[in-house]
C-alpha cells in the first residue's frame, strides 16, 4: 500500500494541530477516511469544504475513490481561502 504525506493548510492545519502526517492509502478516499479516523471533530468538518491536490494536480470533481495515490506522493488539503 502506498505511503503518502498529507499536508494541511490554513484552517485544516489548525484543526489537525500538525502541518503534515504520513498515511498508508491506495486512494484519496482511503487517505481521507484515515484522516477522519485520526482527527474526529473539527478537521472532519473542515474537510467537507476543502479541495485537494495530488502531487500538485487538482482533484476537481473526480470521485475520491477513483483518485489513485502513488508511493511517496503528497495530498494537499486546501480549505477555502479568504481574499484574492
Amino acid at each position: 500500500m502506498p505511503k503518502v504525506t498529507v499536508r494541511y493548510w490554513a484552517a485544516a492545519k489548525a484543526a489537525a494541530g500538525v502541518a503534515e502526517e504520513a498515511y498508508d492509502a491506495d486512494t484519496l478516499a482511503e487517505a481521507l477516511d484515515a484522516v477522519r479516523g485520526r482527527h474526529p471533530g473539527e478537521l472532519t468538518r473542515v474537510l467537507q469544504r476543502c479541495s485537494f491536490l495530488i502531487d500538485g494536480d487538482p482533484v476537481g470533481t473526480r470521485g475520491h475513490e477513483t483518485v489513485r495515490l502513488a508511493d511517496g506522493g503528497t495530498v494537499e488539503v486546501l480549505p477555502p481561502f479568504a481574499g484574492g
